[in-house]
């Protein structure tokens, strides 16, 4: 009896895989910064103000952080990191007033927000030479008329960046949850077998040629391991 009980355990151990535990391995969370005035915090931790990021209104306000501009700004915060290990990434976002006229389609690139992940360090031809040239790199964007999940190319960087918008259409003012698989999805889009390590992240802002107040918040990034 003792037997057969052994070996039913052993059986259901079989039956039933382990699930692995996805771990945290590089996290951002608003949620822990108190209500204020966010610049200074963005300067103190390494993150470098490009394109119009000192137009940008940015402030820490209930558990989040508030990106806003009243139209016709580029604003890109950007920190270089060394993220080893991750394979997917987490946010917890939205928008509270999109900018109008946003057209991926036809040609018309910008966002409500978006979230910029550059992978190793090999910089890659922009395609005009008045570009910087940089590292491959997936922009995760929220907007809304665009087609979910798909990979835009723009303007510049059509080797070495995709664009994608996900979730599409959010209602303003609700937090979404973007969930993206990027191990598998370079390997796919820029057609290599191997992945490097994320280098650098970014938050963009780009409402250029849109005279219209804009307003996003972001509240947790996650990087994961599985």
């Amino acid at each position: 009896m003792r037997t057969h009980i052994v070996l039913l355990g052993i059986l259901c151990i079989i039956s039933y895989p382990i699930v692995a535990i996805s771990e945290v391995v590089y996290s951002i969370d608003f949620a822990k910064m108190p209500s204020g005035d966010a610049t200074n915090w963005f300067k103190e931790n390494d993150y470098a103000f490009r394109l119009d990021a000192d137009e940008m209104d940015l402030k820490f306000q209930d558990g989040k952080l508030l990106l806003s501009n009243d139209g016709d700004v580029n604003g890109l915060l950007f920190k270089e990191v060394e993220i080893r290990g991750a394979i997917r990434v987490r946010i917890e976002w939205g928008v509270n007033k999109y900018p109008p006229g946003i057209d991926w389609e036809n040609g018309f690139f910008r966002d409500a927000v978006m979230l910029l992940i550059t992978f190793g360090n090999e910089n890659i031809s922009s395609g005009s030479f008045i570009i910087p040239n940089v590292p491959y790199f997936i922009a995760l964007f929220l907007a809304e008329k665009e087609e979910d999940g798909k990979a835009y190319t723009g303007r510049f960087y059509k080797k070495g960046g995709r664009y994608i918008c996900t979730p599409c259409g959010a209602p303003e003012g609700k937090t979404v949850v973007t969930e993206f698989e990027f191990d598998s999805s370079f390997k796919e889009l820029f057609n290599k077998s191997e992945v490097p390590h994320i280098s650098a992240i970014g938050i963009e802002m780009d409402s250029r040629d849109i005279d219209s107040y804009a307003e996003a918040f972001i509240k947790k990034i996650e990087f994961l391991s599985e």
